[in-house]
């Protein structure tokens, strides 16, 4: 079969030193140290990708998102921030929340977000992928509380749309399911993944019909993602009977100011896409020292952004995606930061209200009194 045109262009990928050069000076030392990580947590960035960035802009918040650097050389933070290995059933099968079942298709992605909380597998060899996409269908056909199903990776919608048809067809047998989630990020980095492959629309649209949605939950960062072509591409979608929800995550450098991430969210909307969740960056390992913001200086952005937001742009929960479950960042009162179990591991912690004394540089539960 012959490459899509789609195919072609994401070979054309960068993900070379040399190909880097071509798009900014690199002096010999930061050659090095892009090596360096590059040998640990490969680069790639579409062509369009990259035509994003402002070159004049040493602080261009899309370069800092695509674009390794000398930063990802801090150790601080883990790996496995939220317990995805311990909620392994099988190579790329979690079960996590009772209702959900998790699929990690692939470990690839259009391009190779620096602030990736996968870090540990995306771009890499690893044996936490899928191997067998009917052992999975077996498990989610004998665990009849599984309802959903979220389909993701590294980036489901870099397989080939046979794959994905696949998917659909083993899985649109299960009775029990009443809606299945692809988590991408094609829509922002590589939209004409989607604006070239009529296939994939009509797939979508057979498979999206009145009593079982398809879901894309995409993840646009900042206001400057949203080009003609990613609109393009979200509406195609969206006529193709899928409905998209968008999941920013808080990113410092990126959208860590009140008017950047309100003008996002405010756009998104406009667009036809539902804000779902601003997530706490994770403390991930090369990551945590780079992009994470404070929870108390995070929720002081939410809450102000809120304020230029109206009711459907601000539809989001500022969520921690936390080892025993997603915890919403509630309010600050006095001494204390309020929390609130909205998913929980443990079925009975669902709704929990809790509190934890207020530290300014904390960024994550666990370093909370």
């Amino acid at each position: 079969m012959n490459p899509m045109a789609w195919e072609k262009e994401l070979e054309e990928s960068i993900s070379t030193i040399a190909q880097l050069g071509e798009y900014r000076e690199l002096t010999p030392k930061e050659e090095k140290q892009l090596q360096e990580i590059m040998e640990i947590h490969p680069m790639r960035i579409t062509q369009y990708y990259m035509s994003l960035i402002d070159k004049n802009d040493p602080n261009d918040p899309i370069r800092k998102m695509a674009v390794p650097s000398e930063e990802e050389l801090n150790l601080l933070g883990s790996y496995d921030t939220s317990g995805e290995r311990e909620n392994t059933k099988m190579p790329g099968l979690q079960h996590k929340y009772a209702q959900t079942a998790l699929i990690l298709a692939t470990n690839r992605c259009a391009t190779y977000c620096r602030y990736c909380f996968r870090k540990r597998l995306v771009g890499l060899p690893t044996e936490e992928i899928l191997q067998r996409f009917s052992d999975a269908v077996k498990y989610i056909e004998k665990h009849r509380e599984i309802n959903n199903v979220l389909i993701s990776g590294g980036d489901p919608f870099v397989l080939s749309t046979g794959v994905i048809m696949e998917f659909l067809e083993e899985l649109s047998t299960i009775p029990h399911l009443d809606f299945i989630r692809f988590g991408t990020r094609v829509p922002v980095t590589f939209p004409d993944r989607i604006l070239e492959d009529e296939e994939l629309l009509t797939l979508l649209k057979n498979n999206s019909q009145e009593n079982r949605r398809i879901y894309v939950v995409t993840q646009f960062n900042h206001a400057r993602e949203i080009t003609q072509k990613a609109i393009d591409a979200v509406d195609a979608l969206i006529r193709s009977g899928v409905i998209v929800n968008n999941q920013t995550v808080l990113l410092k450098g990126v959208n860590d100011n009140p008017k950047t991430l309100a003008e996002l969210q405010n756009k998104l909307a406009s667009i036809g896409v539902n804000p779902y969740y601003v997530f706490q960056c994770r403390p991930v390992r090369r990551v945590k020292n780079n992009f994470q913001v404070p929870l108390y200086k995070g929720y002081e952005i939410v809450e102000t952004a809120k304020k230029e937001l109206n009711g459907h742009s601000k539809r989001f929960k500022y969520i921690m995606s936390h080892r025993t479950g997603k915890i919403e960042i509630v309010g600050i009162m006095g001494d204390y930061i309020y929390f609130k179990y909205h998913q929980a591991k443990a079925p009975e912690n669902i709704g929990q209200f809790f509190r934890r004394k207020i530290n300014k540089t904390a960024g994550w539960l666990d370093e909370l009194e």
